[in-house]
């Protein structure tokens, strides 16, 4: 299974939290990141996104349909957000949109087997993918990105 770990895109400051948007750099970003997503997830694959606006946007990026789940909020449980994508029994790859500290608390539980405060950046990413060698499970992390290095 492949699991892409994507940070919303930079938002504006102020207002109600979900209602913040992208800002025209947020935007640019989010384009970026998911060309280059677009060039390498396999056909099939799913996206799930917080029902906050900057994640909805940053999701809206790929140009495919998202589903929203109120679990991947800002505040998002390691295990929720596990749940949500079926780690690690789903087949085709999914792409998780939400924040931080949820995702790179996530990313480091995935890659070292514990909860910790690792930083996903803005608008970047971490993919990892699950895989058995010699009857023994491996978490791989196939790509980290970061959207202004694209």
């Amino acid at each position: 299974m492949d699991l892409i770990l994507w940070r919303h895109a930079e938002a504006e400051d102020g207002g109600p939290d979900l209602e913040r948007r992208l800002t025209p750099k947020g935007r640019k970003h989010a384009e970026r990141m998911a060309a280059w997503l677009l060039q390498r997830l396999p056909a099939k694959f799913l996206v799930l996104a917080s029902p906050a606006r900057r994640a909805q946007e940053t999701a809206r990026a790929l140009g495919v349909p998202c589903r929203t789940l109120p679990e991947l909020a800002p505040g998002a449980r390691v295990r929720d957000i596990l749940t949500a994508a079926e780690w690690p029994q789903r087949r085709n790859a999914v792409v998780v949109v939400g924040h931080q500290p949820d995702l790179g608390r996530a990313a480091a539980f995935l890659v070292s087997g514990a909860e910790a405060p690792w930083t996903v950046k803005k608008g970047g990413l971490w993919w990892v993918t699950k895989r058995v060698r010699d009857d023994e499970a491996q978490v791989v992390v196939r790509a980290v990105a970061a959207p202004d290095l694209l």
